[in-house]
């Protein structure tokens, strides 16, 4: 367990005072978080990185201006509020991306979708309906 004045350093595996220069917050010099394909969780995920899922994921999913990557062994079963979202595996549950909602290929998403921008490629499967309010897209750019 670290303690307040150490984190640990992804390079080398030992702790790193916690006033060492943090690494870059931009999110596409960062991986994303990443919860496994052998993983299942019940309970509320809240976030401020990027996240990609493989594993069962039961209950809500907010990631306010981040991105969502649903791998193709994940299936989540959620409430999802996010940046923006790229579906290879399963969701059941209401989307709301403030940019881009993208079902992959073998994706699938039964549920409501509501998003400034959104592709379905083809062999993917929706059920629901789309809201598509590129407000949203313009609020994103703006913050």
């Amino acid at each position: 367990m670290w303690n307040k004045t150490q984190q640990p350093d992804a390079a080398s595996g030992t702790a790193s005072p916690a006033s060492a220069p943090a690494r870059s917050s931009s999110s596409s010099s960062q991986p994303p978080a990443r919860i496994g394909a052998s993983l299942r969780i019940k309970g509320q995920i809240v976030g401020t990185e990027n996240l990609q899922i493989d594993g069962k994921v039961e209950g809500p999913i907010s990631l306010r201006g981040h991105e969502l990557t649903v791998g193709s062994t994940a299936s989540l079963n959620s409430e999802i509020e996010t940046g923006e979202v790229v579906v290879f595996g399963t969701i059941v549950g209401n989307l709301r991306a403030r940019g881009r909602v993208d079902i992959r290929k073998d994706g699938s998403v039964v549920g409501d979708i509501s998003a400034a921008r959104i592709s379905i490629e083809d062999g993917a499967h929706f059920k629901g309906r789309i809201e598509i309010d590129p407000a949203k897209s313009q609020a994103n750019a703006a913050d």
